[in-house]
């Protein structure tokens, strides 16, 4: 079973920055994408940024030139740094691995998100 987890949420103030981490760990036969979403209660879940066979980005409108998208193919791992919050990027960030299971069959997995609160 393929799992995410998620950390470095937290409280900021407007302009701050933050960096968010992900790791997946369990059996798969590759990662083929990962990105970050975020979400309010209630609200629907948008993208923020996705990492496309590891190096081409792309980025939601609001984030773009704020916030940068990486990854450690050795670590499993990918990074959202974030720069210059806005008390508007205030949500749940999720994060999420396309991949390629042990049999050859696509899917996807999620995290259980971490809270980025941007306030003074």
């Amino acid at each position: 079973q393929v799992r995410l987890v998620e950390s470095g949420g937290g409280l900021v103030q407007p302009g701050g920055a933050l960096r968010l981490s992900c790791v997946v760990s369990g059996s798969f036969f590759s990662i083929d994408k990962m990105g970050w979403y975020r979400q309010l209660p209630g609200g629907p879940r948008e993208l923020v940024a996705i990492l496309l066979n590891g190096y081409r980005a792309e980025y939601a409108y609001s984030v773009k030139g704020r916030f940068i998208i990486t990854s450690d193919n050795a670590k499993n791992a990918a990074y959202l740094e974030m720069n210059n919050l806005r008390p508007e990027d205030t949500d749940v960030y999720y994060c999420k691995a396309h991949y390629t299971s042990d049999y050859g069959a696509y899917a996807h997995a999620w995290g259980q998100g971490t809270l980025v609160t941007v306030s003074s």
